[in-house]
């Protein structure tokens, strides 16, 4: 096949074109690198079956050549970068899914959006099914994410049901390891960057928020799987197993042996307090559950932090 991945240079979607790519498939790659790192990319560009395009998805987007999919996966996911690109964030889940269904519907492609737990809000269903029709704030500060995933979400079902189109939608949980910016603001990457360089680990209210974090490898197997024999109907990729933010900033200091403390900060406004899959619909159709345990994908993930700021610490020469 060959596909197009939109956000193809940010953390979610390198690896997806890794995978596709790995598979036999050609990729088509586009970012605008708001949020993209070329780095992520950058082993791709000498590989034939791979295209790059630097380009907005939110404004008019043109691809040369036939395609059997689109992925949208263009988006700021993180609050540090919804927060600093509130309007860019809305449009690309507005404008940007437009467009990339647009794109696939006249290449006759399968439309696959990448969609969020966060359409799930500050949930008052606990696991979360993919029927729960979430509990989330328009108007607060985390609004701009997701309601852009929300109306992502109503516009791509509006092209299934209206043009007949063969779409995909995933709800994607906190997912951390490899190509993870260091200060991307996620749980992960900061619990790991602050221990690394002896910083204390900041937890928002009493870390007793829970969270479920899934390895980018099992993520990406649940994408792929979801791509190729899914249903038009939302799905839930995470990992279930649930942990308090405390337990895991208490696991990184131990994988790290660092000496950082940790301390407390006032929680954000509409922080949810729980996140957890119900992934029945994940394991029945697609025979996937995650493989890769917390203390596994941690202590992976920590070495390529050590990687990523040796690197920046290394002095140039003149």
């Amino acid at each position: 096949m060959r596909v197009l991945i939109t956000g193809a240079a940010g953390f979610l979607g390198s690896n997806l074109c890794d995978r596709f790519l790995a598979d036999g498939h050609s990729v088509v790659g586009l970012d605008n690198f708001l949020t993209g790192n070329p780095e992520n990319i950058a082993h791709l560009m000498g590989e034939k079956r791979f295209e790059f395009i630097e380009h907005n998805i939110s404004t008019f987007t043109y691809v040369a050549g036939p395609l059997d999919g689109v992925l949208h996966f263009a988006s700021p996911a993180s609050p540090v970068d919804y927060l600093e690109y509130p309007i860019a964030t809305l449009k690309v889940g507005a404008h940007g899914t437009h467009n990339a269904l647009g794109v696939a519907k006249a290449k006759n492609a399968r439309f696959f959006l990448a969609s969020t737990s966060e359409v799930y809000g500050d949930p008052l269903e606990h696991p979360q099914t993919e029927k729960y029709w979430g509990n989330v704030n328009p108007v607060g500060p985390r609004g701009c994410y997701d309601e852009a995933k929300r109306f992502a979400e109503a516009m791509t079902m509006a092209y299934h049901r209206h043009h007949k189109m063969d779409t995909r939608i995933i709800r994607i949980f906190n997912t951390y390891g490899p190509r993870m910016r260091p200060n991307d603001g996620r749980v992960v990457s900061n619990f790991i960057v602050q221990a690394l360089t002896n910083e204390p680990l900041t937890i928002y209210g009493d870390g007793s928020q829970t969270r479920s974090f899934c390895y980018v490898s099992d993520e990406v197997e649940g994408i792929y799987r979801l791509f190729m024999r899914g249903d038009s109907n939302p799905m839930n990729i995470g990992n279930p197993n649930e942990f308090t933010v405390r337990q895991l900033a208490e696991l990184v200091i131990e994988l790290t042996g660092t000496k950082s403390q940790i301390v407390r900060r006032e929680l954000p406004v509409d922080d949810p307090k729980v996140r957890q899959p119900d992934i029945t619909r994940a394991r029945e159709m697609l025979g996937w559950e995650p493989a890769i345990s917390l203390r596994e994908g941690v202590t992976k993930t920590i070495e390529y932090f050590r990687s990523v700021l040796a690197k920046q610490t290394v002095p140039t020469r003149a």
